[in-house]
């Protein structure tokens, strides 16, 4: 990507009719009103980065962004392909359960949309999304935010952390509707109904049933779990992040003898 990025800055400058003086000159005062000569951009410098001799510090792309009136992620992205950051936090598995965020860092960026479902489509029974869809589209990013769709937060489950083991394995995804707050005495039929919390602590984040009463915060594991009740004062020890609706999570680990196919089945006696 990065062959592109000094013509793409150049392009920038010029649609906007500066010569790389001016915008040398305006780098200076943006230099002066953070009293540091890192957002300084020099005639020649300039030049350099232009013809992809130099690149650019994060001080100078901040310094661009505000004279041409582009994003910072934008300029970012000329060097750096910021869509493979999720794979990268996916690769990494952290140990501890953490909240994680899904950017889109292009608006023109085109993500598939469903635009036709099947006629057959049965929105109570299980299917394969593949077929559901009779035609798949393409639309920018922009128009997705457009529609005003409520945004949602998103958690993993630690790969140590059996908190609500079994309902939630390690190693989850989990949505988080920061809408949401717990609620004296709200009846539940089974565990399943039962909400479960998306907590924040001073040391990192729990998962659980909770309760709160008054200013203090239970924290109830599942009774499988080998994790114990935890009590934290509300909301100086724990903020709730708000309650998880969605949960993504592998069904056999990666150890299992079931996940190489080499396991049979056994007949019944």
């Amino acid at each position: 990507m990065t062959f592109r990025a000094g013509e793409r800055l150049k392009q920038l400058r010029q649609q906007l009719g500066l010569t790389t003086r001016e915008v040398a000159d305006r780098s200076r005062k943006i230099a002066e009103g953070e009293a540091s000569e890192e957002f300084a951009l020099s005639h020649a410098r300039l030049i350099q980065i232009e013809n992809n001799e130099s690149t650019p510090s994060i001080y100078k792309l901040f310094t661009l962004s505000a004279i041409y009136g582009r994003s910072f992620t934008e300029l970012v992205s000329l060097y750096l392909d910021l869509g493979r950051l999720a794979g990268y936090r996916l690769s990494v598995c952290l140990a501890a359960t953490h909240e994680v965020s899904l950017e889109s860092y292009s608006e023109s960026h085109p993500v598939q949309f469903p635009v036709r479902f099947d006629p057959g489509f049965h929105a109570g029974k299980t299917g394969l999304l593949s077929r559901l869809v009779e035609e798949w589209g393409e639309i920018p990013v922009a128009a997705l935010e457009a529609l005003n769709i409520r945004k949602q937060r998103y958690g993993f489950i630690g790969l140590e952390d059996f908190t609500m083991f079994p309902l939630l394995r390690p190693g989850s995804f989990v949505q988080i509707d920061d809408q949401q707050k717990p609620q004296a005495h709200v009846p539940y039929r089974s565990e399943h109904e039962r909400p479960i919390w998306f907590l924040e602590l001073r040391t990192g984040y729990l998962c659980s049933w909770c309760e709160l009463l008054r200013d203090r915060l239970v924290s109830i594991p599942h009774p499988l779990s080998p994790c114990r009740t935890q009590e934290f004062s509300y909301p100086n020890e724990a903020e709730i992040v708000g309650r998880v609706t969605a949960v993504a999570a592998r069904l056999v680990n990666a150890f299992d003898p079931a996940a190489s196919g080499s396991a049979k089945f056994r007949a019944r006696s």
